[in-house]
């Protein structure tokens, strides 16, 4: 029941999300605020960060924790990249391309050591972090704004989590399929974004 529930609402939340407009520029916000809705401003950034708590969860263990740190660290890294100045091609390419890849890898359901998946959810999220960056108003202080969105983050990864768990809890024999149907169903949804 209560994986029904789990797959329901995700499923519900991907077709009634907008379109991924995270990255449009729009709006006079700033500071923390303007940080903290960015990542939430966009379905590619909602289903990356949910993706990468669901993978953490999914290998358990140290990769509990590891897994989102390297995430926030990395895309803190991208969001300084970019407010330095420095370049990075093919950021929206990259950032639903994390989607597809992360979906990809909790569907496949296999196992991989916590290093590989720190340095596979890094690099995505350098992406990330870049577009965070990018888009960060004049007027915002670049600390607050960057604690919203390192915080909005730990917060989409934790709902990942949370959500892996719950249905862990709920039916351990079916929760390793939930999950990897989960998988797909992100996979599948940011192959729908290429495209959009």
């Amino acid at each position: 029941m209560m994986i029904r529930s789990f797959l329901a609402a995700l499923m519900l939340s991907i077709l009634a999300a907008g379109p991924a407009l995270a990255h449009t520029g729009a709006g006079s916000v700033s500071g923390f605020a303007a940080g903290f809705g960015h990542p939430i401003g966009g379905l590619d950034h909602i289903l990356a960060m949910v993706a990468v708590g669901v993978l953490a969860a999914q290998m358990g263990g140290r990769a509990l924790w590891l897994v989102p740190a390297a995430f926030v660290a990395m895309m803190i890294a991208g969001g300084l990249a970019a407010v330095s100045g420095i370049a990075l091609p093919m950021v929206e390419i990259g950032i639903v391309g994390s989607v597809v890849v992360l979906g990809a890898v909790i569907a496949f359901g296999r196992k991989m050591p916590v290093v590989l998946a720190m340095a596979v959810v890094g690099a995505m999220a350098v992406f990330h972090g870049h577009a965070h960056g990018t888009e960060m108003p004049v007027s915002a202080s670049g600390l607050e704004y960057g604690l919203g969105f390192a915080l909005a983050t730990a917060l989409l990864h934790a709902a990942g989590i949370g959500a892996a768990l719950t249905a862990a809890q709920a039916n351990a024999k079916i929760a390793p399929l939930a999950l990897r149907a989960s998988g797909g169903a992100i996979a599948l949804a940011g192959m729908a974004l290429f495209v959009a």
